[in-house]
């Protein structure tokens, strides 16, 4: 099973808020039937106890381990604000939205963070100048 697919990725160009973000990241994974909608108030309640900001530009947003029953099945959703998310301070550029079922949310977490822990990797994530560029450049998450 692929945990992102093409209809969830997408570019902005202008900025969000983190609220904005959260709950992009919530619609995408409900639509994708990976969650329920009482997942949204798990990632905000995350976000309460400890940043999801990872630094490089990249949140990673995800629900408590509260919310294991508003979780369906593993997906992710994946925004970039070109203009920037304003993340308790730091500026996100990624917002990654995760939901993981039976702690799969683990395995995919490591593979987001490999990528991301390299600088020309991150420079040909932001230089994707269309979504199905940058689903490619993250399509190794279906790998795992």
């Amino acid at each position: 099973m692929s945990v992102l697919t093409l209809d969830r990725v997408r570019i902005h160009a202008g900025s969000a808020t983190r609220d904005e973000a959260l709950q992009e990241a919530a619609d995408a994974l409900v639509a994708a039937g990976a969650v329920t909608g009482d997942y949204l108030a798990a990632m905000h309640a995350r976000e309460e106890t400890v940043s999801t900001f990872m630094g490089n530009g990249l949140a990673i947003p995800h629900g408590t381990n509260d919310a294991k029953d508003a979780v369906l099945g593993s997906a992710l959703s994946v925004v970039r604000y070109d203009g920037g998310v304003d993340w308790a301070g730091e500026q996100a550029t990624f917002v990654i939205g995760i939901a993981g079922k039976d702690g799969e949310h683990l395995e995919i977490l490591s593979q987001i963070a490999i990528l991301f822990s390299d600088d020309d990797d991150v420079a040909r994530l932001n230089a994707a100048s269309t979504p199905e560029e940058l689903f490619e450049l993250l399509s190794a998450v279906n790998e795992s």
